[in-house]
């Protein structure tokens, strides 16, 4: 019998330790960090598919959007702290309800336009200075096995696929790697859009791939988004695999381990 009691409370105690675990990382995430894998080639050459990192949840406040499943009891945002333009932001689509990192580029009363593939903000051209050419293999990518758009496509299976790179800076002094793959799209020439209040304006840095602020929601993009949608910023580069899966330690890019993301 007393055997038997020792291995009940023995059970009862791993529980017990692994609920607390649970409860802690559950805090954890909530309040502090939260986990990001990078699925898609938006953000080239800043964030790769496969970067893993940690997002900085106390950097704008908590909202509804702050906890797992958006459970949070908060009616807007609480020990808010506004964004700053040029930071790397998780937010929550609108109306998808999937988390999409973006960088900040236009804030509340904004004017926003794109004319062949160059930003104006308040109808100042933002600067751009090339910085030679982005290169990757042609060949599928994470574990969704997205191809990459090529500049000097098309390109084979294996073969190098190229983008031009520029350094482009913000108003307030912010400089950021940009990907050009054409000049034609609807994305490099647009309306002019002005940022509602209590929004902002997103855009990839691989600008020709990337379902943004620039498109309506109606038709994939994300449009303005509200300011408690935010999640939090993205400071650091945690860990990176060029692999289908994590577990393929021969794809791991151990130069991108613990990286600042700029």
């Amino acid at each position: 019998m007393a055997s038997k009691a020792k291995t009940d409370g023995g059970i009862l105690e791993t529980i017990k330790t692994i609920v607390y675990a649970l409860l802690i990382a559950g805090i954890f995430r909530t309040l502090f960090f939260q986990p990001f894998w990078i699925p898609s080639g938006s953000m080239k050459d800043t964030l790769l598919i496969g970067d893993f990192l940690f997002v900085n949840k106390m950097a704008y406040g908590y909202s509804q959007f702050s906890c797992p499943f958006s459970f949070c009891p908060v009616s807007g945002r609480i020990l808010g702290s506004e964004p700053e333009r040029g930071d790397v932001v998780v937010f929550r689509h609108p109306v998808n309800g999937s988390d999409f990192i973006k960088r900040l580029i236009g804030l509340p009363g904004d004017t926003v336009q794109m004319k062949n593939g160059v930003l104006f903000l308040n109808g100042a051209e933002v600067p751009q200075v090339a910085d030679g050419v982005f290169e990757e293999t042609y060949e599928q990518q994470g574990p969704m096995g997205n191809l990459p758009r090529c500049e000097n496509g098309p390109v084979g299976e294996g073969g190098t696929c190229t983008k031009s790179r520029f350094t482009e800076t913000l108003p307030n002094g912010v400089s950021h790697d940009i990907l050009n793959i054409d000049t034609n799209g609807f994305g490099d020439n647009t309306d002019v859009f002005t940022v509602p209040a209590g929004h902002y304006f997103f855009m990839g840095d691989n600008r020709d791939n990337s379902q943004d602020s620039r498109y309506g929601q109606a038709v994939g993009g994300v449009g303005f988004v509200p300011f408690d949608h935010l999640i939090g910023r993205a400071d650091r580069i945690m860990f990176s695999s060029a692999g289908r899966s994590m577990l393929y330690f021969w794809t791991w890019r151990s130069d991108r381990f613990f990286k600042a993301v700029d």
